[in-house]
């Protein structure tokens, strides 16, 4: 376990997705699902997180030709529109507790946030959640940055962007790859498997 007392951080770095915002691919396959007039099990195995998911993450393939790749690989035939309805149907809401979390830890300490995500997410979530994002200095997006979790120059990037010593950032991370991506940059994370997991941190941390 990662030990956290008062006063060892400078900075708060949040990944999005399961952290601060709630995901269910559930969604995204259900909607897909009804407009191919299919069952959700026949995309469910049909779909892979691919090298087009990865570029489309780093700002190097267009949603189209994302959307386009998805036709192919799910052997659907949905228009874009369609395509990206279901994909932003996959934010389900806030995570529990997040939203009295931030503003109490803003109070403290600079909050930012660090996420894997794609150009047509990056444009609903920061109109859907833009009061709660707004408690974050900062938002490094895979897409903007070019830069993507678990690699060492992701963290090297935002590290240097924050400018503090790697090891005064606590970052919370719901992902087992990540957490031991940015142990290995130097930050002290926080895997993040529960709702109550960031409040205990805090807590610990004398938030």
């Amino acid at each position: 376990m990662t030990s956290l007392s008062p006063g060892s951080a400078d900075a708060l770095l949040f990944d999005l997705g399961r952290v601060v915002l709630d995901i269910d691919f559930s969604r995204t396959i259900a909607s897909w699902a009804g407009h191919a007039g299919c069952k959700p099990e026949a995309i469910v195995a049909r779909y892979v997180r691919d090298e087009a998911y990865r570029l489309h993450e780093v700002g190097k393939l267009s949603d189209e030709a994302y959307f386009d790749s998805l036709r192919s690989s799910l052997g659907i035939g949905l228009s874009d529109a369609q395509f990206l309805e279901g994909w932003n149907a996959v934010f389900a809401g806030e995570m529990p507790d997040i939203a009295e979390l931030l503003p109490r830890a803003a109070k403290r300490l600079p909050l930012y946030a660090f996420s894997n995500t794609n150009q047509p997410h990056v444009d609903y979530f920061s109109k859907e959640y833009a009061d709660l994002l707004g408690h974050f200095r900062e938002l490094f997006l895979s897409s903007r940055i070019g830069l993507r979790k678990p690699d060492a120059e992701a963290f090297d990037h935002v590290v240097g962007a924050i400018g503090v010593p790697a090891e005064r950032i606590v970052f919370f991370d719901d992902l087992a790859e990540n957490i031991e991506g940015a142990r290995a940059r130097g930050l002290t994370a926080v895997h993040v498997t529960s709702p109550a997991d960031v409040g205990h941190a805090l807590k610990a941390l004398g938030i």
